[in-house]
Protein backbone atom coordinates (compact mmCIF):
# COMPACT_ATOMS: atom_id res chain seq x y z
CA UNK A 1 0.00 0.00 0.00
CA UNK A 2 1.39 3.46 -0.99
CA UNK A 3 1.75 5.74 1.41
CA UNK A 4 -1.02 8.37 2.67
CA UNK A 5 -0.50 11.56 0.96
CA UNK A 6 -2.29 14.00 3.72
CA UNK A 7 -2.08 17.83 4.21
CA UNK A 8 -2.13 20.20 7.10
CA UNK A 9 -3.36 23.51 8.12
CA UNK A 10 -2.14 25.55 10.84
CA UNK A 11 -2.52 29.05 11.68
CA UNK A 12 0.35 32.30 12.11
CA UNK A 13 1.28 31.17 15.68
CA UNK A 14 1.84 26.96 15.18
CA UNK A 15 3.72 27.83 11.89
CA UNK A 16 6.22 30.39 14.47
CA UNK A 17 5.75 33.18 11.97
CA UNK A 18 4.34 35.43 14.78
CA UNK A 19 1.93 35.89 17.53
CA UNK A 20 -1.12 38.82 17.26
CA UNK A 21 1.26 40.93 15.06
CA UNK A 22 0.93 38.77 12.32
CA UNK A 23 -2.74 37.65 12.16
CA UNK A 24 -3.20 39.43 8.83
CA UNK A 25 -0.42 36.57 7.41
CA UNK A 26 -1.86 35.63 4.24
CA UNK A 27 -2.22 32.31 3.22
CA UNK A 28 1.17 30.51 2.44
CA UNK A 29 2.22 27.10 1.41
CA UNK A 30 5.39 24.85 2.64
CA UNK A 31 6.41 21.58 1.29
CA UNK A 32 7.13 18.83 3.88
CA UNK A 33 6.47 19.18 8.12
CA UNK A 34 6.24 22.53 9.72
CA UNK A 35 5.17 23.44 13.31
CA UNK A 36 2.47 20.74 15.08
CA UNK A 37 2.77 18.43 10.97
CA UNK A 38 5.90 16.48 13.41
CA UNK A 39 3.41 15.63 15.88
CA UNK A 40 1.43 14.14 12.99
CA UNK A 41 4.64 12.41 11.36
CA UNK A 42 5.20 10.48 14.88
CA UNK A 43 2.40 9.12 14.81
CA UNK A 44 2.33 8.11 10.92
CA UNK A 45 4.57 5.64 10.89
CA UNK A 46 5.16 4.26 7.35
CA UNK A 47 1.80 4.44 6.83
CA UNK A 48 1.67 8.25 5.93
CA UNK A 49 3.29 11.78 5.69
CA UNK A 50 2.63 15.65 5.76
CA UNK A 51 3.37 16.32 2.05
CA UNK A 52 2.84 19.76 2.38
CA UNK A 53 1.54 22.56 5.27
CA UNK A 54 -0.82 25.32 4.41
CA UNK A 55 -0.70 28.21 6.82
CA UNK A 56 -3.15 31.20 7.23
CA UNK A 57 -3.11 34.05 9.44
CA UNK A 58 -6.15 33.98 11.74
CA UNK A 59 -7.61 37.32 11.11
CA UNK A 60 -6.85 37.25 7.31
CA UNK A 61 -9.16 33.93 7.93
CA UNK A 62 -11.56 35.68 9.95
CA UNK A 63 -11.98 38.61 7.88
CA UNK A 64 -11.33 37.57 4.76
CA UNK A 65 -12.78 33.96 4.41
CA UNK A 66 -13.36 33.69 0.89
CA UNK A 67 -10.59 35.25 -0.31
CA UNK A 68 -8.81 33.06 2.01
CA UNK A 69 -10.19 29.89 1.05
CA UNK A 70 -9.65 30.99 -3.14
CA UNK A 71 -6.04 31.68 -2.12
CA UNK A 72 -5.35 28.51 -0.38
CA UNK A 73 -7.35 26.56 -2.89
CA UNK A 74 -5.10 28.04 -5.92
CA UNK A 75 -1.74 26.88 -3.43
CA UNK A 76 -3.38 23.15 -3.54
CA UNK A 77 -3.75 23.23 -7.61
CA UNK A 78 -2.13 19.56 -8.42
CA UNK A 79 -1.26 18.36 -4.78
CA UNK A 80 -2.42 15.14 -4.09
CA UNK A 81 -4.30 14.97 -1.20
CA UNK A 82 -5.74 11.69 0.53
CA UNK A 83 -6.69 13.46 3.68
CA UNK A 84 -6.61 16.85 4.55
CA UNK A 85 -5.90 17.59 8.57
CA UNK A 86 -6.23 20.75 10.50
CA UNK A 87 -4.96 22.36 14.04
CA UNK A 88 -5.52 21.08 16.99
CA UNK A 89 -7.59 24.23 17.73
CA UNK A 90 -7.56 23.42 21.29
CA UNK A 91 -10.12 26.39 22.75
CA UNK A 92 -8.81 29.32 20.22
CA UNK A 93 -11.77 30.97 18.84
CA UNK A 94 -10.83 32.39 15.59
CA UNK A 95 -8.24 29.37 15.30
CA UNK A 96 -11.41 26.84 15.44
CA UNK A 97 -13.25 28.69 12.83
CA UNK A 98 -10.43 29.13 10.40
CA UNK A 99 -9.80 25.30 10.78
CA UNK A 100 -13.68 24.35 10.21
CA UNK A 101 -13.49 27.06 7.25
CA UNK A 102 -10.97 25.16 5.36
CA UNK A 103 -11.80 21.46 6.19
CA UNK A 104 -15.54 22.50 5.19
CA UNK A 105 -14.41 24.29 1.93
CA UNK A 106 -11.40 21.03 1.28
CA UNK A 107 -14.43 18.65 1.43
CA UNK A 108 -16.89 20.28 -0.78
CA UNK A 109 -14.31 20.73 -3.63
CA UNK A 110 -11.82 17.67 -3.07
CA UNK A 111 -14.37 15.03 -1.53
CA UNK A 112 -11.44 13.70 0.70
CA UNK A 113 -11.80 13.25 4.71
CA UNK A 114 -11.12 16.24 6.76
CA UNK A 115 -10.49 15.98 10.71
CA UNK A 116 -9.63 18.61 13.17
CA UNK A 117 -9.73 18.77 16.92
CA UNK A 118 -10.98 21.22 19.20
CA UNK A 119 -12.00 21.80 22.83
CA UNK A 120 -15.75 21.88 23.50
CA UNK A 121 -15.82 25.42 24.40
CA UNK A 122 -14.50 26.03 20.77
CA UNK A 123 -17.23 27.98 19.40
CA UNK A 124 -16.39 25.92 16.31
CA UNK A 125 -17.75 23.17 17.53
CA UNK A 126 -21.39 24.44 17.42
CA UNK A 127 -20.09 25.97 14.04
CA UNK A 128 -19.15 22.91 12.31
CA UNK A 129 -19.45 19.96 13.82
CA UNK A 130 -22.65 19.13 12.01
CA UNK A 131 -20.35 19.15 8.83
CA UNK A 132 -17.48 17.08 9.86
CA UNK A 133 -15.65 15.12 12.21
CA UNK A 134 -14.36 17.30 15.24
CA UNK A 135 -12.33 15.22 17.94
CA UNK A 136 -13.13 15.94 21.52
CA UNK A 137 -9.37 17.91 22.49
CA UNK A 138 -7.68 19.82 25.07
CA UNK A 139 -8.01 23.41 25.98
CA UNK A 140 -4.50 24.50 25.53
CA UNK A 141 -1.51 23.01 23.27
CA UNK A 142 0.66 21.86 25.71
CA UNK A 143 -1.80 18.20 25.05
CA UNK A 144 -0.83 18.52 21.60
CA UNK A 145 0.26 14.96 20.93
CA UNK A 146 -2.40 13.64 23.04
CA UNK A 147 -4.78 15.40 20.75
CA UNK A 148 -3.29 14.48 17.38
CA UNK A 149 -3.12 10.74 18.32
CA UNK A 150 -6.57 9.75 17.94
CA UNK A 151 -7.38 12.30 14.60
CA UNK A 152 -4.43 10.09 12.98
CA UNK A 153 -5.76 6.69 14.47
CA UNK A 154 -9.07 7.01 12.90
CA UNK A 155 -7.96 8.61 9.84
CA UNK A 156 -5.57 5.81 8.74
CA UNK A 157 -7.73 3.45 10.16
CA UNK A 158 -10.77 4.42 7.92
CA UNK A 159 -8.07 4.97 4.99
CA UNK A 160 -7.27 1.25 4.75
CA UNK A 161 -10.63 0.42 4.88
CA UNK A 162 -10.75 -1.06 8.67
CA UNK A 163 -13.34 -0.95 11.26
CA UNK A 164 -13.94 2.71 13.30
CA UNK A 165 -16.82 3.35 15.52
CA UNK A 166 -19.30 5.72 16.52
CA UNK A 167 -18.59 9.20 17.98
CA UNK A 168 -18.34 8.20 21.74
CA UNK A 169 -16.30 5.43 21.56
CA UNK A 170 -13.56 7.19 18.97
CA UNK A 171 -14.31 10.88 21.15
CA UNK A 172 -15.11 12.86 18.48
CA UNK A 173 -18.44 15.25 18.94
CA UNK A 174 -21.46 13.56 17.62
CA UNK A 175 -22.94 14.61 14.24
CA UNK A 176 -26.53 13.22 14.56
CA UNK A 177 -26.01 10.57 11.93
CA UNK A 178 -27.40 6.74 13.27
CA UNK A 179 -25.80 3.90 11.76
CA UNK A 180 -27.62 0.47 13.20
CA UNK A 181 -25.55 -1.66 15.03
CA UNK A 182 -25.12 -5.17 16.53
CA UNK A 183 -23.85 -5.32 20.16
CA UNK A 184 -21.88 -7.13 21.02
CA UNK A 185 -24.03 -8.68 24.32
CA UNK A 186 -26.59 -9.45 22.05
CA UNK A 187 -29.01 -8.05 23.98
CA UNK A 188 -32.96 -7.30 22.65
CA UNK A 189 -34.18 -4.33 22.33
CA UNK A 190 -36.88 -4.79 24.18
CA UNK A 191 -34.25 -5.66 27.78
CA UNK A 192 -32.16 -3.28 27.15
CA UNK A 193 -35.08 -0.54 27.44
CA UNK A 194 -36.31 -2.49 30.54
CA UNK A 195 -32.92 -2.06 32.18
CA UNK A 196 -32.30 1.62 31.18
CA UNK A 197 -36.39 1.89 32.37
CA UNK A 198 -35.33 0.29 35.78
CA UNK A 199 -31.70 1.94 36.33
CA UNK A 200 -33.71 5.47 36.24
CA UNK A 201 -36.57 4.27 37.96
CA UNK A 202 -34.24 3.05 41.33
CA UNK A 203 -31.51 6.37 40.18
CA UNK A 204 -29.01 4.63 38.68
CA UNK A 205 -26.63 5.12 35.94
CA UNK A 206 -27.54 4.46 32.57
CA UNK A 207 -26.70 5.54 29.08
CA UNK A 208 -29.06 6.18 26.56
CA UNK A 209 -29.16 4.63 22.87
CA UNK A 210 -31.02 7.75 21.10
CA UNK A 211 -29.36 10.83 22.40
CA UNK A 212 -31.37 14.46 21.79
CA UNK A 213 -29.52 17.05 22.28
CA UNK A 214 -31.64 19.85 23.75
CA UNK A 215 -31.08 23.48 23.08
CA UNK A 216 -31.12 25.82 25.56
CA UNK A 217 -33.67 28.17 25.67
CA UNK A 218 -33.53 31.71 26.29
CA UNK A 219 -37.58 33.66 26.97
CA UNK A 220 -37.02 37.22 25.84
CA UNK A 221 -37.34 40.18 27.83
CA UNK A 222 -40.65 42.09 27.33
CA UNK A 223 -39.97 44.96 25.40
CA UNK A 224 -39.23 48.18 27.54
CA UNK A 225 -42.38 50.69 27.23
CA UNK A 226 -40.65 54.03 27.75
CA UNK A 227 -37.29 54.63 26.25
CA UNK A 228 -37.87 58.25 26.88
CA UNK A 229 -38.18 57.20 30.85
CA UNK A 230 -35.64 54.12 30.72
CA UNK A 231 -32.76 53.33 33.11
CA UNK A 232 -30.03 52.11 30.55
CA UNK A 233 -26.08 50.54 31.29
CA UNK A 234 -23.73 49.91 28.84
CA UNK A 235 -21.54 46.49 28.79
CA UNK A 236 -18.88 45.46 26.65
CA UNK A 237 -16.77 42.41 25.57
CA UNK A 238 -13.93 44.56 24.27
CA UNK A 239 -11.58 45.00 26.77
CA UNK A 240 -12.06 48.65 27.55
CA UNK A 241 -10.77 49.09 30.98
CA UNK A 242 -8.86 51.90 33.14
CA UNK A 243 -5.23 52.29 32.12
CA UNK A 244 -3.99 50.41 34.85
CA UNK A 245 -6.46 47.58 34.42
CA UNK A 246 -7.37 47.47 38.23
CA UNK A 247 -9.23 44.54 38.40
CA UNK A 248 -6.88 42.68 36.15
CA UNK A 249 -9.29 41.35 33.57
CA UNK A 250 -7.41 39.15 31.37
CA UNK A 251 -6.80 39.98 27.78
CA UNK A 252 -8.40 36.24 26.95
CA UNK A 253 -9.86 33.16 28.26
CA UNK A 254 -11.47 35.78 30.90
CA UNK A 255 -12.60 34.89 33.75
CA UNK A 256 -12.96 38.32 35.57
CA UNK A 257 -15.30 41.31 35.04
CA UNK A 258 -15.24 45.31 35.66
CA UNK A 259 -17.34 48.12 36.74
CA UNK A 260 -15.77 51.14 36.52
CA UNK A 261 -17.79 54.79 37.53
CA UNK A 262 -18.73 57.07 34.76
CA UNK A 263 -21.06 59.24 36.40
CA UNK A 264 -18.71 62.40 35.80
CA UNK A 265 -17.36 61.33 32.74
CA UNK A 266 -19.21 62.88 29.65
CA UNK A 267 -16.48 60.48 27.30
CA UNK A 268 -13.43 58.13 27.59
CA UNK A 269 -10.04 59.70 27.06
CA UNK A 270 -7.40 57.54 25.49
CA UNK A 271 -5.45 59.22 28.78
CA UNK A 272 -7.42 57.10 31.27
CA UNK A 273 -8.87 53.61 28.78
CA UNK A 274 -7.62 51.39 26.76
CA UNK A 275 -8.64 47.72 25.93
CA UNK A 276 -6.75 45.06 26.85
CA UNK A 277 -8.41 42.57 24.35
CA UNK A 278 -5.92 40.32 22.89
CA UNK A 279 -8.25 38.96 19.60
CA UNK A 280 -8.28 42.31 17.54
CA UNK A 281 -6.04 45.54 16.51
CA UNK A 282 -5.94 47.32 19.44
CA UNK A 283 -4.56 50.81 17.36
CA UNK A 284 -8.23 52.74 16.65
CA UNK A 285 -9.95 51.76 20.05
CA UNK A 286 -6.55 52.79 22.12
CA UNK A 287 -7.02 56.21 20.24
CA UNK A 288 -10.49 56.32 21.07
CA UNK A 289 -12.01 53.64 23.51
CA UNK A 290 -15.57 55.37 22.75
CA UNK A 291 -15.44 53.61 19.47
CA UNK A 292 -15.90 49.87 21.44
CA UNK A 293 -17.67 51.23 24.27
CA UNK A 294 -19.63 54.22 23.39
CA UNK A 295 -20.19 56.40 26.57
CA UNK A 296 -19.77 59.74 24.71
CA UNK A 297 -23.03 58.71 22.37
CA UNK A 298 -25.43 57.44 25.48
CA UNK A 299 -24.25 60.26 27.23
CA UNK A 300 -25.66 62.50 24.64
CA UNK A 301 -28.79 60.36 24.13
CA UNK A 302 -29.14 61.38 27.73
CA UNK A 303 -28.61 64.88 27.10
CA UNK A 304 -31.34 64.91 23.66
CA UNK A 305 -33.53 62.83 26.38
CA UNK A 306 -33.73 59.83 23.89
CA UNK A 307 -32.60 57.65 27.01
CA UNK A 308 -34.26 58.16 30.74
CA UNK A 309 -30.55 57.54 32.28
CA UNK A 310 -27.68 56.17 31.42
CA UNK A 311 -26.13 54.20 34.58
CA UNK A 312 -23.15 55.63 36.10
CA UNK A 313 -21.36 52.85 35.91
CA UNK A 314 -20.20 50.41 32.49
CA UNK A 315 -19.14 46.99 32.85
CA UNK A 316 -16.19 45.17 30.75
CA UNK A 317 -14.61 42.05 30.38
CA UNK A 318 -12.97 40.20 26.78
CA UNK A 319 -14.65 37.75 24.80
CA UNK A 320 -12.15 36.09 22.62
CA UNK A 321 -11.16 32.36 24.16
CA UNK A 322 -13.72 32.93 27.25
CA UNK A 323 -15.58 29.64 27.55
CA UNK A 324 -19.48 29.21 27.83
CA UNK A 325 -19.24 28.66 31.59
CA UNK A 326 -16.99 31.42 32.56
CA UNK A 327 -18.98 33.93 30.48
CA UNK A 328 -22.33 32.45 31.95
CA UNK A 329 -20.95 32.57 35.39
CA UNK A 330 -20.03 36.20 34.87
CA UNK A 331 -23.24 37.17 33.10
CA UNK A 332 -25.07 35.70 35.93
CA UNK A 333 -23.31 37.89 38.28
CA UNK A 334 -23.47 41.28 36.71
CA UNK A 335 -27.34 40.76 36.33
CA UNK A 336 -27.60 40.52 40.17
CA UNK A 337 -25.84 43.75 40.78
CA UNK A 338 -28.24 45.23 37.01
CA UNK A 339 -31.64 44.19 38.78
CA UNK A 340 -30.69 45.37 42.22
CA UNK A 341 -29.94 48.38 40.52
CA UNK A 342 -33.30 48.71 38.15
CA UNK A 343 -32.00 48.99 35.37
CA UNK A 344 -34.49 48.59 32.34
CA UNK A 345 -32.48 47.71 29.61
CA UNK A 346 -28.87 46.92 28.56
CA UNK A 347 -26.88 47.68 25.68
CA UNK A 348 -24.09 44.79 25.11
CA UNK A 349 -21.52 46.05 22.68
CA UNK A 350 -18.75 43.87 21.20
CA UNK A 351 -15.75 44.36 18.46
Amino acid sequence: MKKIKCILYINQFFAQVGGEDMADYEPEIREGCVGPALAYKAFFGDNAEITHTVICGDNYMGSHPDEAISKIMKLLEGREIDIFFAGPAFRAGRYGFACGTICNAIKEKYNVPVYTSMDEENPGVEMFKKQMIIFRGSSSAASMKKDIEPMVSYALRKAKGEEVFWAEKENYYGRGIRHQVFTEENVSVADRAVDMLLARIYDKPFQTELPIELPERIVPAKPIKDIESARIVLLNTGGIVPIDNPDKIQSASATRWGKYDIKDTPELKNTEYKTIHAGFDPTEANKNPNIVAPVDALKQYERENKIGEFYQYFYTTVGTGTTQSEASRMANEIADELIAANIDGVIMVST
